[in-house]
């Protein structure tokens, strides 16, 4: 049995293709339409209080009976610096201002890790997804267990070898190999630390030779081509995010809709600005603005993210939607508007077409 369809039959799916969870963009719509199309599909619950994350799941429950991801974050909660929040704050004053709104007095810590969330726990265990996916580090070895005693299957994102190796030690079933190329946060143990950059292609190679798990290869994947390539290289399966933001299942706005069809999606960035956390999206004024030469540190994440999203949901009511967190991968200019169902078909045509192209180059 050889990786791919390994993993195919443990997560009881036909195609070797995940979803990305994208929080504020996937939908239990969306997440329905590829299991039910072959693929697991995904919810990003990370963003969401416990009661969103009950309805989600529930509704994605009601509209397949195939299995699908839900995934949380697993960050160090937020180091408050009342004075860097405050500068921060401050720099980005002008462009409250040019929204239409004043600066805020102080910040919250908008998201509530997972680490600590014993209520979203409870409700993993009720609901029984059937895979659960750990983002920007792991839980608890308790935690761990009592998920994999409910019967569920876990994943959890490495950027790096240390990282795969810490998630093969706690007992986690898959190892998500996110490369530089893969849009939204970078799901990096710690943020401080050193990131290696490496690409897809390099990290499910060193993954492969090094880790026993399934690796599934996420980042610059945008079809079948794309996945016979990452599957070739070592890899179980493909994730695909960016991908899917054009799917009319997922809640990506008409904004963001329109700049992932445009020529923007020539040039993505890593950036902390948006959130206070590394992420890939597409270079916009707020990028710009706050990686200046005069700019202050950002505040931590998710503090960052707060001032962020104030200051888009000012703007966009003026129609200014430079403000935005529009998560885009390098992959972007290959996206493709199609329904979620279709889009899983057309990729598995291109992998199978590819393959059977280099059995047949291979042949002459």
């Amino acid at each position: 049995m050889n990786a791919s369809s390994g993993l195919t039959t443990l997560l009881d799916i036909r195609y070797p293709i995940v979803q990305a969870p994208m929080a504020g963009v996937s939908t239990p719509e969306l997440a329905a339409a590829v299991t039910n199309a072959g693929g697991l599909g995904s919810l990003g619950i990370g963003a969401s209080t416990t009661a969103g994350a009950r309805a989600m799941i529930e509704q994605a429950q009601a509209l397949t009976k195939g299995p699908f991801n839900v995934n949380v974050f697993c960050h160090e909660p937020a180091r408050r610096d009342e004075a860097a929040e405050l500068a921060w704050v401050q720099y980005l004053a002008p462009l409250f201002r040019e929204a239409g709104i004043e600066p805020p007095d102080s910040l919250g810590e908008i998201y509530t890790s997972f680490i600590e969330d014993d209520e979203t726990l409870a409700v993993l265990l009720e609901l029984k997804p059937a895979v659960v996916s750990f983002h920007f580090g792991i839980p608890s070895p308790e935690r761990i267990i009592a998920l994999k005693e409910a019967g569920i299957f876990t994943m959890a994102t490495a950027t790096c070898l240390d990282e795969a190796a810490t998630i093969e030690a706690a007992g986690i079933d898959a190892v998500v190999a996110q490369g530089i190329e893969a849009g939204g946060h970078r799901g990096m143990f710690n943020p401080e630390a050193t990131d290696q950059c490496l690409s897809t292609f390099v990290l499910v190679r060193l993954l492969a030779q090094k880790t026993k798990l399934p690796v599934i290869a996420a980042g610059g994947v945008m079809d079948g081509f794309g996945a016979k390539a990452a599957i070739e290289a070592g890899a179980a399966a493909v994730q695909l995010g960016t991908a899917f933001v054009l799917c009319p299942e997922s809640s990506a706005n008409e904004a963001y809709r329109e700049t992932l069809k445009s020529e923007r999606t020539a040039e993505t960035r890593l950036t902390t600005v948006l959130s206070g956390r590394p992420a890939r999206g597409i270079v916009n004024r707020l990028i710009s603005f706050g990686e200046a030469a005069e700019s202050p540190p950002t505040a931590d994440y998710p503090v960052a993210y707060d001032a962020a999203k104030r200051l888009n949901a000012a703007a966009s009511k003026l129609g200014n939607h430079e403000f935005a967190a529009q998560w885009a991968g390098q992959g972007a200019p290959m996206a493709r508007e199609l329904p979620a169902a279709e889009l899983v078909e057309l990729i598995m045509e291109e992998y199978r077409g590819s393959i059977k192209g280099v059995r047949a180059a291979v042949a002459m």
